[in-house]
C-alpha cells in the first residue's frame, strides 16, 4: 500500500505526445488512463501549448468528426485509452515545435466521485511524426 492520502493516482500507460513540423500549431496527447476508483477527465493543460482540451472522433455518416468533450468518464479498474482516431488531447497554440526525443508535461484535471478536483502531471515523450499514424497494416478492412 502506498501512503497516498487520497483514492491514488489515475494509472497513465504509455504516454506520448505526436511531433510538429515549424508551422505547425496543434498537435495530439495520447495514453491509457486507468482509474483507481470512478473518476473523470474534465480538462487538461500543457506549459507547451496555449490551449489542451479533451477531444472525441467518431464517425458521423461517412466524415470523421473531431470535437471537444467536457467529460470523459473513467470507471474505476477500467483501462480508458486516448488514441489517434479516438479520444485525446489536442494541444492547440503550440509555443514551439516539438520533436521526436523532446518531452511534454500535461497536466490531466481530474474529478473524484465525490466532486473533488485533482490534478496529475503526466511526463509524455514527443515521437516522430509518423509514429502512431495508421499504416496500411494496421487498417481493419470489412
Amino acid at each position: 500500500m502506498s501512503s497516498v492520502a487520497w483514492a491514488g493516482e489515475v494509472q497513465v500507460m504509455g504516454a506520448w505526445v505526436r511531433g510538429t513540423v515549424a508551422a505547425q500549431k496543434a498537435t495530439g496527447a495520447f495514453m491509457t488512463l486507468t482509474a483507481p476508483a470512478d473518476m473523470r477527465l474534465v480538462g487538461a493543460s500543457c506549459p507547451a501549448a496555449s490551449v489542451a482540451e479533451v477531444h472525441e472522433m467518431k464517425m458521423e455518416g461517412d466524415i470523421m468528426k473531431m470535437r471537444p468533450i467536457n467529460v470523459l468518464n473513467l470507471p474505476a479498474g477500467e483501462p480508458v485509452e486516448l488514441k489517434p482516431g479516438g479520444y485525446h488531447i489536442m494541444l492547440m497554440g503550440l509555443k514551439a515545435p516539438l520533436a521526436e526525443g523532446d518531452q511534454v508535461d500535461i497536466t490531466l484535471q481530474l474529478e473524484t466521485a465525490d466532486g473533488g478536483l485533482v490534478e496529475q502531471t503526466v511526463a509524455a515523450p514527443v515521437r516522430a511524426l509518423a509514429a502512431g499514424g495508421m499504416t496500411h497494416g494496421q487498417m481493419k478492412h470489412h
